[in-house]
């Protein structure tokens, strides 16, 4: 890379991403590929995770499947059994699964998996993945751990832009990820020490390209909620993602930056 721009460097590091194969996981993946790491594609699905790693090796980028499910432990465990002589330099913490509804259309299992997939999956991670990210640490001198937030982790979605009480953004999601933000702070408290950094990225507004195409009425409504009177692109998770994997972040630690357009500024 150019000088003034080497700090935003990757090369040679090892990236996990969970939920890589997602709108905005994909965006991830490549612009941590770009810049020089070698990307494992955590997903459920084999043909998704395969399809995904294509995409990166096409044009010379590294990259290998990571197929396990975030939510069964011995599955983790299993994985970085066979991991335990290999740096792991950046863990993202990225996948998620849920419906919709409102308090009086959700029930206890839906929070129970939310939190499921969001905070227990985030902590059996970490603790599997120690022994890598300390590896890391003594061979590059620092690692980073990034985890996935929402805006609705901190504000309410507004429950008039939805069509129904059965299409809100539900209070299971912005709950958990609530968890979630605490959970980094205290990870990054715990870890800092050992230079494995912690930190989370609080996305507003991105959603996939099948609602955009789908309902642009709907789309419209997510605008006008936005300081910047538009939406989110995938493109725009990369900045972020980036200056907290690489160095130019070396000393941001418990930190939560939100991409929302200035939504949560209101």
């Amino acid at each position: 890379m150019k000088k003034g721009t080497h700090i935003f460097s990757v090369q040679g590091k090892t990236a996990l991403i969970t939920g890589a194969a997602g709108y905005l996981g994909k965006a991830m993946a490549f612009i941590l590929a770009e810049a020089g790491a070698h990307i494992l594609v955590n997903a459920r699905s084999q043909e998704q995770g395969d399809e995904l790693v294509k995409k990166l090796i096409k044009p010379g980028y590294s990259a290998e499947t990571a197929i396990f499910d975030i939510t069964d432990q011995k599955a983790i465990e299993s994985y970085f059994v066979n991991r335990q002589d290999k740096p792991l330099n950046i863990l993202i913490n990225n996948a998620y699964t849920g419906g919709a509804g409102s308090i009086e259309t959700s029930n206890g299992e839906d929070y129970s998996n939310s939190y499921n997939v969001t905070v227990i999956a985030a902590h059996n991670l970490l603790n599997a993945a120690l022994p890598s990210l300390r590896k890391a640490v003594q061979q590059d001198g620092d690692a980073s751990i990034i985890n996935l937030t929402t805006m609705y982790a901190i504000v309410s979605p507004d429950q008039r832009i939805y069509d129904s009480h059965t299409e809100v953004n539900p209070p299971f999601y912005g709950a958990a990820k609530a968890a979630l933000l605490q959970w980094t702070r205290y990870a990054a408290c715990e870890f800092g020490k050992e230079s494995i950094r912690v930190n989370s990225i609080m996305p507003g507004p991105f959603p996939s390209l099948s609602v955009q195409n789908g309902n642009p009425a709907f789309i419209e409504k997510l605008a006008n909620k936005v300081p910047m009177g538009r939406i989110g692109q995938s493109d725009e998770i990369k900045g972020p993602i980036l200056f907290l994997a690489s160095s130019a972040s070396s000393f941001v630690n418990g930190s939560n930056i939100v991409v929302d357009g200035g939504w949560s500024a209101w």
